[in-house]
């Protein structure tokens, strides 16, 4: 007697259709759900992704950076990184855990991984933008009377220095003519303590042919008050340059919406 054949409910018709056929129209059902997945974006999707981002290039190309909000700015930055993905989730991410684009480019490599959806290609990207501003910054003072250009050298110490998480001590070299020939970190540290060695800055402005220095130091906390190891610093590497016959201009410390002069405030 041969084996008679089971019966399984096709949903889709609907109607009963023999066992065997329903379960090789349920394999191949599979198999072209995973091989739309392995295939990526539908094109509907593709063409709204690009869609979106000619937007995005039109309304920047028109109305410039003030027409476009900081993530978005950050989105259009992030398409050389994810050239095929959706930038905007992830410059959200980011702009939500730092609080702003400045935030997001200074933000040391370590913390950025920590974001879903940044790898190598994503901080690369980064860190090139803040170098080109960094540059661009620090265009308008290298070679130039600083004393003259104070305006100008407000806002790069700003940009170089306001949005680090931890504290740097930098040193403006300037000539004879207050024309600055060099622009140095001397040291890195912690989120409220640099250490600094005035035998060395010194020493190093020796080397420059210097004349005079201009100190500045950024407050990761944004609060550019000098503390007492600040002003003490301060005055020893103001003694140390004095027997040498060089002139310390001023110390500035950078905080995230302003700055301290000790000259402005009377401790040099």
């Amino acid at each position: 007697m041969s084996e008679q054949p089971s019966f399984a409910f096709d949903e889709a018709s609907p109607r009963f259709v023999p066992e065997g056929v329903a379960r090789a129209a349920g394999v191949a059902a599979v198999a072209h759900a995973l091989g739309a997945a392995s295939r990526g974006p539908s094109k509907g999707a593709e063409a709204h992704r690009h869609a979106h981002r000619d937007r995005l290039r039109d309304r920047f190309t028109q109305g410039g950076a003030d027409a476009v909000p900081d993530y978005e700015l950050l989105e259009m930055v992030l398409y050389r990184a994810l050239p095929r993905g959706d930038t905007k989730p992830l410059a959200k991410r980011l702009i939500q855990r730092f609080g702003d684009l400045n935030h997001v480019l200074a933000a040391p490599p370590a913390r950025l991984k920590e974001v879903e959806g940044v790898g190598a290609r994503v901080i690369f990207e980064l860190k090139l933008m803040e170098a080109v501003g960094h540059r661009m910054a620090r265009a308008q003072v290298i070679g130039k009377p600083l004393l003259s250009s104070w305006d100008a050298l407000l806002s790069y110490c700003q940009t170089a220095m306001a949005h680090r998480d931890l504290e740097q001590f930098r040193v403006l070299y300037l000539d004879r003519k207050n024309v600055l020939i060099a622009d140095e970190a001397q040291a890195s540290g912690t989120v409220d303590h640099v250490p600094v060695y005035p035998r060395e800055v010194v020493k190093r402005a020796l080397e420059l042919n210097a004349s005079a220095l201009i100190l500045v130091h950024n407050h990761p906390s944004g609060d550019p008050s000098p503390s007492q190891a600040d002003i003490e610093m301060t005055y020893a590497i103001r003694d140390a340059a004095q027997v040498l016959g060089l002139v310390i201009h001023d110390h500035l410390i950078i905080g995230k919406a302003q700055e301290v002069s000790f000259r402005a405030e009377g401790y040099l």
